[in-house]
């Protein structure tokens, strides 16, 4: 099962800081631990698509991990960890400091090994903390292809240049047929995860079976999404604890237990984040509020085409 780090007594929600930098970690089912503030490449430091080296992309991760972010969570198909790697250099953190994902776009005729490789070299390290499959769509519900690529992941993680291994959009269905045939199961599944989609029946399974969560999209209600149900809810406790409803939605995915991975290229609410989140968390009962009142509105914002409009998985 996963847990809190142990450096502190956890509270009712089993989230303690970790000593000394007061980030809060979760440990994955298999020991390792994951802090739960992440800085993503995806979305705003995206690629533009022309393959050409983008030293903003560098500058802003450098920005962030300067500014505490110790996770740093990419993919190869944001087309940009060259300058994550790049990034990581300038910044010259020890790399046992950092915590490094990265995900493959599987292809079933493409072995996992060769992508793997190459975005090792492009981030010039030796090894990452966490490698993602980032979706189980490619397979078109063919549970012996996810079976097979779970089993190349397998073989990566015991190389040891993946210390962790996990999966990314799986919905149930996809976990049960990784778990039939896993010899070392997923810790982790990324999902779009926010008050608005807050995924019952997959949260449940994952907790079931030591799954971690981590989320992208964390701030949907505060930006996609505004204008619901639950923003008068997020106005007051930011009154309340002195920050801001972006805090607020952050702080909600930490206290339910979810790792937040989060994207901006302002430096000023990069340390921002780094510094008040930390700095307060929500009581038992307003971290209920806020997911009673997200339940009663449904939005997602990423690869719709594979769901119906009201669809929650």
């Amino acid at each position: 099962m996963n847990s809190m780090s142990s450096a502190f007594k956890p509270d009712a929600s089993g989230i303690s800081p970790k000593q000394m930098d007061y980030i809060p970690y979760l440990t994955l089912s298999d020991g390792r631990e994951i802090p739960m503030i992440g800085y993503g490449l995806g979305t705003a430091n995206h690629s533009s698509g022309d393959k050409k080296f983008d030293q903003k992309i560098v500058d802003d991760t450098v920005t962030a991990i300067k500014a505490g972010y110790n996770h740093l969570d990419g993919a190869e198909s944001y087309a940009n960890e060259e300058e994550l790697g790049a990034a990581i250099k300038a910044a010259k953190v020890p790399r046992e400091n950092l915590f490094v994902t990265t995900k493959v776009t599987c292809a079933p005729d493409r072995p996992i090994e060769e992508a793997f490789a190459a975005s090792l070299k492009k981030l010039q390290l030796d090894y990452v903390d966490l490698y993602l499959i980032h979706s189980p769509f490619w397979a078109g519900g063919d549970a012996k292809l996810l079976q097979k690529k779970w089993a190349e992941m397998e073989a990566i993680k015991a190389s040891g240049r993946a210390r962790s291994i996990g999966v990314s959009n799986y919905l149930k269905e996809h976990l049960e047929a990784v778990l039939e045939t896993a010899k070392d199961p997923p810790v982790l599944n990324q999902i779009e995860y926010h008050a608005y989609l807050q995924h019952a029946d997959l949260m449940a399974y994952q907790r079931e079976h030591g799954i971690a969560a981590a989320a992208y999209g964390p701030l949907t209600t505060v930006t996609k999404a505004k204008g619901g149900p639950i923003d008068a809810l997020q106005d007051k406790l930011a009154r309340k604890y002195g920050v801001n409803p972006g805090e607020v939605a952050l702080r909600w995915c930490i206290d339910t237990g979810v790792v937040a991975i989060t994207t901006s290229s302002n430096e000023q609410r990069l340390r921002s984040f780094m510094t008040k989140l930390p700095s307060f968390k929500l009581t038992p009962k307003e971290a209920e509020e806020m997911s009673e009142l997200g339940k009663q509105k449904h939005y997602r914002g990423f690869w719709q085409k594979h769901f119906d409009d009201d669809d929650r998985r």
